[in-house]
């Protein structure tokens, strides 16, 4: 599911835009998107991460979240673990981020105007470690999104067959790939809360 899923300007951004957000210099990927099968180390991963986090914030953690596709049992996806952390206030970035980079995190992305999500890459592992606020609605939209592929065979097929297909391009930014998904995500999601309010 795309980092910038459901925001109110769904296009592809600019470098500019991009490079705003980003801290740091952001280089161009200016290449194909490499896939993998669905690997079982990839839940391990997640689990060595949970717990190293949590060791580090220890309570500033109130929820941790396996998303994306690696999180999904059977579904391709870039070998790259995304993980939901959710701490009181991501704005305020004195509650966490200098903690986390002193156990070797780096900051990458702020984007105070997409529910105040913060990025981190890990400092072994290739991980996207996405923090947002308590009571933030794309928690629940991540989160919803993965159980409904985990539990849906069919979605989960057709949502593999975009992403292999939209992989085979070259993409200036893996962004750009990640954000060319948004309509099969909108569509499998609308199933998904359809399920939810039948329920």
């Amino acid at each position: 599911m795309s980092s910038r899923q459901n925001r109110s300007n769904s296009t592809s951004k600019s470098d500019e835009d991009l490079q705003r957000i980003t801290v740091g210099e952001r280089a161009s990927h200016n290449a194909t998107i490499t896939l993998l099968e669905y690997d079982s180390s990839w839940p391990k991963l997640f689990e060595r991460e949970a717990d190293r986090i949590r060791s580090v914030l220890g309570t500033e953690v109130l929820q941790l979240e396996h998303v994306g596709s690696t999180s999904v049992p059977g579904l391709c996806a870039k070998p790259i673990i995304d993980i939901v952390l959710v701490v009181t206030d991501a704005a305020d970035e004195t509650t966490y981020v200098s903690v986390l980079e002193k156990a070797g995190y780096k900051l990458r992305i702020r984007e105070p105007e997409w529910f105040e999500h913060r990025l981190l890459k890990g400092p072994d592992t290739d991980i996207n470690l996405h923090v947002f606020s308590k009571g933030t609605s794309e928690i629940k939209k991540m989160v919803r999104f993965r159980d409904w592929l985990r539990a849906n065979e069919a979605d989960r097929d057709k949502y593999a067959a975009v992403k292999r297909r939209l992989a085979q391009r070259e993409w200036r930014h893996v962004q750009d790939y990640a954000d060319a998904k948004d309509t099969v995500v909108q569509e499998i999601m609308e199933r998904a809360e359809e399920f939810v309010v039948d329920e």
